[in-house]
């Protein structure tokens, strides 16, 4: 439980490697079946895709030698969203959509991400030592329903 908000919350700091960014996305699929989307539902399945994006942004492109990134999923309203947050130590490295080579083998993260939240954005931290970028789906109360 989030002590600011009292919305249902899951929080985890983990090593900027990509093996960190795959340990992201298992364990907020495992928090989500928890929260009762199993693994193969439709919230499950495009928060995984979500996670995934934006931990291997954190690690690719936010990473500080010898810091980590932080996930944390929350529930919002009543569980019909869930908000999804990635936290890396390079606030001047904003995520940007759309700018890649057309025959590239990567650039087109954040166009995922775009075309799967219902939004997305970033902050700066407190100490404008960190960014958070963060998105939001609908999550409805029971899976595969709407």
């Amino acid at each position: 439980m989030n002590e600011q908000t009292g919305h249902p919350a899951f929080r985890i700091q983990l090593s900027a490697t990509p093996r960190g960014a795959r340990l992201a996305r298992r364990l907020a699929v495992a928090q989500l079946a928890d929260w009762g989307w199993p693994y193969g539902c439709p919230v499950s399945d495009t928060a995984a895709h979500l996670v995934a994006e934006l931990a291997a942004n954190a690690v690719r492109h936010g990473r500080v030698r010898g810091r980590d990134f932080r996930l944390r999923l929350v529930l919002l309203d009543h569980g019909r969203a869930l908000r999804i947050e990635v936290t890396d130590p390079r606030p001047e490295r904003l995520p940007t959509v759309g700018h890649h080579a057309p025959d590239g083998e990567s650039g087109r993260g954040m166009l995922l991400v775009e075309a799967l939240a219902e939004r997305w954005g970033t902050d700066a931290g407190n100490d404008l030592c960190t960014k958070t970028v963060w998105c939001e789906i609908s999550s409805p109360a029971v899976c595969g329903l709407t």
